[in-house]
């Protein structure tokens, strides 16, 4: 229906005259009322060959009305100013105006019909054997309470950025959407695998208990659980051995440098390694194990023996060494009780009884011990045991003990300072050995059988023979974790899926596709050097994970610390309200063009209204975001209520602790 007529054309605007027989603001349709005489509403116009020109209301005013002593003439001249966006062309629409409306062209209503053609609508039923193509994720503020759904491959094949300040409706957001998909009524979800890094501890109660489809299977996890919270929460305890870190993540985890610390604790990992197999070798291993050791020692002596100056240096540092290889050995009880089966003890007694000086000289006795010993060694008996075998399982208990035998080897061979070198690591080293905030990398349970990333994941997602009962979504709550654990958890997990999807080949790749979703992901996808692992394994996801069917949801309050890398690979964006100047002007570099309105539209949204754009939509969007239900636990706290509770229905002990 025709509106008015434009009077003036210009490159980024078009000035309409509303026809004095339209009164007020809205306009009835074959039953539908739209809305036009308001600021960001939809309305079109055609050029000289036809093309259907889609524009938005930026301003409404009257001519006529001069000053406030005038009275006000109900049919005095309305007029609009358009902003133009795109055009529709046999129903293509796309982004730009190629050529201009003529002056005097008509105006009118952007109807319902028209939206579906811009929007590329599915118009499939909801039949049996119907695949689902899109899901409703609210209305329309730009033609109000027209009903807003995505198409569901444009959506989440490729990455998505959800950016907004603190209670603008991000975790309703979310909570919504992956709820939309997993409520279909046929055709339920059960590819999906959604794997959420819950950092507030939010998105459980949206997965739970009533209003939730039960199609769907969630799994909610929790670092250093206790066994009353779990009851309590319905929680499982989340374990990440520590044994399945790369080099790499022990590395940034313990803060290593590349030059010193990096190559030494590569070697403390082997041999973690091999104390473990000492440790819980087979008996009929225990000769193999201890031939080992001893040529360990004969290396260390031999080294000592080549580096040393004089007797005196010679004597104390064997000595030392000595010493101290007696404690490495008698601190884990199995392995004291193989070195006393095989006398090692009193080998090395020996060689601590030719460390003797006389008149501060040796006279080679330190030296034929060390043939004696040698001589001792049974060579053929651990040729296959090499210190440079694949890293496997280990216990962090000889983690310790592990790094004194390489510190003592580095000193034999004459490098003094390798304790001042390795003192920042080996203290990060005894807090994660010490502290309970990392109990989840350590204390796996008794009947665990995980040994490798692949049993990891089969656990976490708990796998069912009959796929229809797989877990569509787990949720790891981290909300509790110090930093250092948070970006060491995300960073493993997500590289261990990675890793997952890279080793498959051909159509495998597509299927069973893993969307990641990263809540606050400022804290752990920052753009500066502070990332303690250099190697931003979300940065290489979101560069290559595209070919591998892995993509990432980013959830974000402060999109100025995200990386720029991954935000750049992001192909759909849903902003909420962004107030603070140096995030928005972030957000306005990766915004379309017409940016001005657009940012102006996001610092002026309530909560739960966003700003759409991307592959998911031709058009920008102004959206109301549908309430979750249930709806995540992200509420403000009702201050008054709080402070001005009735004392007798909150009857307590004034003694209790509630902090």
């Amino acid at each position: 229906m025709k509106i008015g007529k434009i009077v003036s054309v210009n490159y980024n605007q078009f000035h309409v005259k509303i026809s004095s027989e339209v009164r007020g603001n809205t306009i009835s349709i074959s039953g539908t009322i739209y809305y036009f005489g308001n600021i960001g509403s939809y309305l079109k116009t055609t050029n000289a060959i036809g093309e259907e020109l889609i524009c938005e209301v930026i301003s409404i005013f009257d001519r006529d009305y001069k000053d406030a002593t005038q009275a006000f003439d109900i049919e005095g001249c309305r007029e609009l100013i358009l902003k133009p966006i795109g055009t529709l062309v046999s129903d293509k629409f796309s982004l730009g105006i190629g050529i201009f409306p003529s002056i005097y062209s008509d105006v009118s209503i952007v109807t319902y019909q028209d939206m579906e053609k811009i929007l590329k609508k599915d118009s499939c039923k909801k039949k049996e054997n119907t695949i689902h193509k899109d899901f409703y994720l609210g209305k329309s503020k730009n033609l109000i309470n027209y009903p807003v759904h995505l198409n569901i491959d444009d959506f989440f094949n490729i990455h998505v950025a959800i950016l907004g300040n603190s209670g603008s409706g991000k975790s309703n957001t979310i909570a919504h959407i992956l709820q939309e998909i997993h409520k279909k009524d046929s055709h339920s979800a059960i590819g999906s695998r959604i794997l959420v890094f819950d950092v507030n501890d939010e998105y459980k109660k949206a997965f739970e208990g009533s209003g939730t489809n039960t199609n769907i299977k969630v799994k909610c996890y929790k670092p250093n659980l206790q066994k009353e919270e779990g009851t309590e929460n319905n929680n499982r305890p989340f374990y990440l051995p520590h044994y399945l870190f790369t080099l790499d993540e022990w590395a940034a985890f313990l803060m290593a440098t590349d030059a010193t610390q990096k190559p030494f604790w590569n070697r403390v990992l082997q041999e973690s390694c091999n104390f473990y197999k000492l440790a819980t070798a087979e008996e009929s291993e225990h000769n193999k194990w201890i031939n080992y050791i001893k040529l360990r020692i004969n290396n260390s002596l031999s080294a000592i023996l080549s580096q040393s100056t004089t007797d005196s240096i010679m004597i104390t540092t064997a000595q030392n060494m000595l010493y101290s290889l007696i404690q490495i050995f008698e601190a884990n009880e199995k392995i004291k009780m193989i070195c006393d089966e095989f006398m090692l003890s009193e080998a090395v007694d020996a060689l601590k009884d030719a460390c003797t000086l006389n008149f501060g000289l040796n006279k080679g006795a330190l030296q034929v011990a060390t043939g004696v010993f040698r001589e001792g060694i049974d060579m053929l008996a651990c040729e296959d045991i090499s210190t440079k075998t694949k890293q496997g399982f280990f216990d962090w208990k000889f983690l310790r003990l592990a790094s004194e035998m390489v510190l003592l080897e580095e000193e034999a061979k004459g490098n003094k300072r390798i304790r001042e070198h390795t003192s920042t690591m080996l203290a990060r080293l005894d807090a994660f050995l010490e502290n309970d905030e990392y109990s989840f990398m350590k204390d796996m349970p008794p009947d665990s059988k995980i040994q490798d990333s692949t049993e990891f994941q089969k656990d976490l997602w708990d796998f069912a023979s009959d796929e229809s009962n797989d877990t569509q979504m787990v949720i790891i709550d981290t909300s509790e974790l110090p930093r250092d654990a948070l970006e060491i958890l995300t960073s493993v997990v997500s590289r261990m899926h990675f890793d997952s999807r890279k080793s498959l080949g051909g159509k495998k790749r597509q299927e069973r596709p893993i969307h990641l979703v990263l809540d606050e992901a400022h804290r752990y996808i920052k753009k500066d050097t502070s990332y303690i692992i250099k190697e931003n394994i979300f940065e290489v996801i979101s560069r290559e994970g595209r070919k591998y069917s892995m993509f990432l949801v980013i959830s974000s309050q402060r999109p100025s610390e995200l990386s720029e890398t991954v935000l750049s690979q992001c192909g759909n964006f849903i902003i909420h309200r962004i107030q603070n100047e140096r995030d928005m002007r972030f957000v306005n570099a990766i915004l379309p063009f017409f940016s001005d309105d657009f940012t102006l539209k996001i610092k002026q949204s309530t909560p739960g209204e966003a700003l759409v754009f991307g592959h998911c939509v031709p058009m920008p969007l102004h959206v109301k975001i549908m309430q979750a239900n249930p709806e995540p636990e992200s509420a403000n706290c009702k201050i008054s209520e709080e402070w001005f509770k009735d004392s007798k229905s909150n009857h307590t002990s004034k003694t209790q602790n509630v902090f």
